[in-house]
């Protein structure tokens, strides 16, 4: 498995970039944003990855933040997502955006991405929710003091639910949050402030 890429930025194009490692250019495939947000030519790069093997292809994905990488895992877990939709769907919503669409039941929002319909939408949406549960029983005990100091406000559940559907642990969640003034905060705002601590 190859967790990341790291050399010379040596080509881009709409849908992939090439990197030179060591005087071997890999092709990653990425998200336009990602290719966007990546870098110069020429420029030292690191790219996040995920190796797809299969019977007539191998390819390589690769993403800006590790976040990115779990957006994708997540995204073609759900039956019937393939790896072009869900780098097509990295270029329309960012990783913090896309977990409030899970945890709000917000339809409308996936089925602005080209390619996803209706019931691709309510099919992700559910899948993924599944799984939010599944992490939900096995964090059930938690630090008393943890659970007073974060308020049972429906803004601060929902910043929790969202980073756990970006693959973080309950608990490592609940106490990123406590260092956070969430006061007057938006969700993504307490999201992205969550994300800055977790990635310390």
């Amino acid at each position: 498995m190859i967790a990341y890429i790291k050399g010379i930025l040596e080509n881009k194009s709409s849908d992939y970039v090439i990197i030179d490692v060591s005087g071997i250019g890999y092709k990653v495939y990425m998200s336009e944003t990602s290719i966007d947000n990546l870098g110069n030519i020429g420029d030292i790069v690191k790219v996040h990855t995920y190796y797809r093997v299969r019977e007539d292809d191998i390819s390589l994905f690769g993403f800006n933040t590790s976040e990115e990488l779990r957006m994708f895992e997540l995204l073609i877990s759900v039956s019937g997502v393939g790896a072009k939709t869900a780098v097509t769907m990295l270029s329309c919503v960012t990783p913090s955006e896309f977990a409030i669409a899970v945890i709000q039941n917000d339809i409308s929002k996936l089925t602005n991405i080209p390619g996803i319909g209706a019931k691709s939408a309510q099919r992700i949406v559910l899948e993924l929710k599944d799984k939010l549960k599944k992490d939900e029983n096995i964090s059930k005990q938690n630090d008393e003091k943890v659970k007073e100091a974060i308020k049972a406000d429906n803004l601060v559940t929902d910043a929790i639910n969202a980073l756990q559907v970006l693959g973080y642990n309950k608990k490592v969640i609940e106490k990123a949050i406590e260092k956070i003034d969430t006061q007057n905060m938006s969700v993504e705002d307490i999201i992205k402030k969550g994300l800055a601590i977790l990635g310390m």
